[in-house]
């Protein structure tokens, strides 16, 4: 196929300003992309083919680049591009460093990040989306093939922004978005996308990510010999149910024993029971009544709760495998101790502290954030108030070490009272109670 532009070849964005392109970097369904010069620094340029250039495209283009981005998790639309040489048009965003990787290349096993860039990524991507629904926006197409992330950071950037458009219900729109990320009602054919369509996407793709299959594809789909639009239609619009729905078992996620190809949730099954029940309850939800009724879908803030707290429930094993506290199977009387997925003998948890709700494992490089100290659902994780140190001297010996502008007011385990000042550390002991202004926690072991 003949590209649309040429090496060298400059183009006007909307302000006026030359854009010369410098290389094609790929196309896709819409149109091409190329690397350009933008007022001096490289940027990408998305241009429309023909067909796509609609005047409705042009005036959605322009809408967002006006309005700005959300936040800057967001290859946004900066400007406008076009050309008297080429038909249509297109518009110029930031380029997507080398170092970010496809969603895609993480459900294909092609890269192995930890738990921690995991969780980090979910919680981006819940904030980016948060932050676009806020401006009464819909992405309308979340997918993991519109995600990409930094394996070793866990930080996100959202591509594909030109799908974006208003919270409409009811105007026909061109994006219906990926199939096997739609909300029922769209697959059925009922409604256009909304954000409240988006919630259900974005825990499609939260599901993925954490467990490496679909939330739809169990039993049922082994039992489909052609999987082609009717059977899609059925698995994900008129007959939709959880695999591991615990009060309707007809989809049940199939072990590889039961299913050897590996698309009835073989992957899921393993991964699901790693996590704690807290989480595995917000997916339930979401694959449950948030199937049925669109208003009471997970939204991105109880996301962001959970997420949280599967953030601080990380804690590895001595064999340094990572693993989750259940804090349901710790408090239940008579249960047997927990056992390491990997190296299958029981976990030895490090020192833990409750603050309010929250209850954060103390591991060797935990830190403690503004969050946990107040009813903040910010979750800014830049700028830590706490962390793990060990002792200058005696290696044998940890504390929490004070990184808050504010001094804390601990009681030891023997009843005294001690000030603990700004950039001073309190050993961890069990029973040790600290008092940071806002909050008051106690470490346990």
């Amino acid at each position: 196929m003949n590209e649309l532009l040429s090496p060298n070849q400059v183009v006007k964005s909307g302000t006026g300003q030359p854009c010369k392109v410098i290389k094609f970097l790929g196309s896709g369904g819409q149109g091409e992309v190329y690397k350009v010069d933008w007022g001096g620094s490289e940027f990408a340029l998305k241009w429309y083919y023909q067909q796509n250039a609609t005047p409705e495209q042009r005036e959605m283009l322009q809408r967002l680049v006006s309005e700005g981005k959300p936040n800057d998790k967001f290859l946004w639309p900066e400007d406008l591009a076009f050309a008297d040489q080429v038909p249509g048009f297109g518009y110029i965003m930031r380029l997507r460093p080398p170092e970010y990787k496809s969603l895609n290349d993480l459900v294909a096993g092609k890269i192995q990040p930890t738990y921690i860039a995991l969780i980090v990524a979910a919680l981006e991507l819940v904030k980016a989306f948060r932050s676009l629904h806020i401006k009464g926006l819909a992405y309308r197409d979340i997918s993991f093939g519109n995600a990409f992330f930094n394996p070793a950071t866990g930080d996100v950037l959202i591509c594909d922004n030109d799908n974006v458009a208003t919270n409409r219900t009811t105007k026909p729109c061109g994006v219906l978005g990926t199939p096997d990320f739609m909300a029922p009602e769209i697959v059925r054919g009922e409604v256009q996308p909304t954000n409240k369509t988006d919630l259900h996407s974005l825990s499609v793709l939260l599901f993925y990510i954490f467990c490496f299959g679909h939330p739809l594809m169990g039993r049922k789909v082994s039992n489909i010999r052609c999987w082609d639009t009717p059977a899609r239609t059925r698995i994900f619009g008129t007959e939709p149910v959880f695999i591991f729905d615990p009060g309707d078992r007809s989809n049940e996620a199939l072990d590889k024993q039961r299913d050897p190809t590996g698309e009835a949730g073989g992957w899921a099954l393993v991964y699901w029971q790693l996590y704690p029940k807290f989480l595995r309850d917000t997916f339930t939800k979401s694959f449950t009544v948030g199937l049925r009724d669109p208003d009471r879908r997970v939204t991105e803030l109880e996301w962001l709760n959970t997420l949280a707290a599967l953030r601080d429930a990380v804690f590895k094993c001595v064999c340094g495998s990572p693993n989750f506290y259940d804090p349901e199977v710790a408090k239940t009387p008579g249960a047997h101790p927990a056992l390491c997925w990997h190296c299958k003998k029981a976990v030895k948890h490090p020192f833990r502290i409750r603050i309010g709700k929250a209850l954060v494992m103390l591991n060797a490089d935990s830190m403690l954030y503004p969050h946990h100290m107040a009813d903040a659902r910010d979750y800014d994780f830049s700028t830590p108030v706490a962390q793990v140190t060990r002792h200058p001297t005696d290696p044998n010996i940890w504390g929490l070490k004070n990184l808050s502008g504010a001094k804390w007011v601990v009681t030891l385990p023997n009843g005294k009272l001690k000030d603990v000042e700004p950039g001073r550390s309190v050993p961890l002991a069990e029973n040790t109670r600290i008092a940071f202004g806002r909050a008051d926690g106690e470490i346990r072991y």
